[in-house]
């Protein structure tokens, strides 16, 4: 049968080298956080493409010739294919899943984000390097689990028999990041949801820069020209910046480099500082 993701076209040593990762590959629960937590210090989560107008391809050899050979970050339908494919060429089984961002709002969303279920030898886990300020390591499918990673905690609840909730607790309250139906998703599925979410008008990342990093410790953003720093227990930093500024933040803070000509066309694409 074809492998409609076609896992055997990663460069497996290339994407290993690009996220720093040269400890142990065996397909076990510690790899899979290690390998989390490379590929998340490693990429940046960026919409740069769509905010420029050349829209998201989502096969891999876009996306690792993106990602892997030319050092850019991507959003999460990107992260997704690539740590899915190179998971499965590690030895892991994995599942594609499609989300809908939010959930505490009386109308449901589209399926606007990627996110993948990850078999090891005894478990099934969450992986997701691709929400931006989302996890630093994969959640147990174990309803009532609470984890901990850096200054953050979140727990994956059971909202129906197939149905889950990926939360975060802010204070005493605890906030639906997003929720999915433990269901499989084609490459197709993937393609349609991606084409909406880089292409309607009304969707997030359409006309509006956004750059993640996260760590322990913290968030950094970079929403338009406004570059907001979150650190538990601790207020918001928050600033706009100018075009010196942006192209300082996008190399130091989110290790985003990009050629003279594209970063003046983002320039001309955000709103005057």
């Amino acid at each position: 049968m074809t492998d409609e993701w076609d896992v055997g076209r990663l460069d497996l040593g290339a994407y290993l080298r690009r996220i720093g990762h040269d400890a142990d590959t065996a397909p076990t629960a510690k790899t899979l956080a290690a390998l989390h937590r490379a590929h998340i210090d490693a990429i940046a989560f960026d919409n740069i493409d769509v905010v420029l107008g050349r829209g998201v391809a989502v096969d891999l050899d876009s996306v690792q010739a993106k990602l892997v050979q030319r050092r850019r970050g991507g959003y999460c339908y990107e992260h997704g294919v690539l740590f899915g494919a190179a998971l499965q060429r590690l030895g892991y089984s994995v599942t594609r899943l499609l989300a809908r961002v939010g959930g505490d709002g009386a109308h449901a969303r589209a399926r606007t984000h990627m996110t993948l279920r990850v078999e090891t030898e005894a478990e099934s886990w969450l992986a997701d390097v691709g929400f931006g300020s989302g996890l630093l390591e994969p959640l147990p499918f174990a309803a009532g689990s609470p984890r901990t990673q850096g200054g953050w905690t979140y727990e994956l609840a059971r909202t129906g028999p197939r149905s889950w909730a990926v939360r975060e607790r802010h204070g005493d309250d605890w906030v639906t990041l997003y929720g999915f139906d433990d269901e499989p998703q084609h490459a197709a599925d993937v393609v349609m949801s991606n084409h909406f979410t880089s292409t309607f008008p009304t969707s997030p990342f359409v006309g509006q820069l956004i750059v993640v990093r996260k760590d322990d410790d913290s968030i950094r953003r970079l929403v338009g020209r406004r570059l907001v720093h979150v650190r538990p227990d601790l207020p918001t930093e928050e600033r706009d910046l100018s075009d010196s500024e942006v192209a300082d933040a996008l190399r130091d803070v989110f290790g985003v480099t990009l050629a003279s000509e594209e970063l003046a066309e983002l320039m001309a694409a955000l709103p005057p500082g």
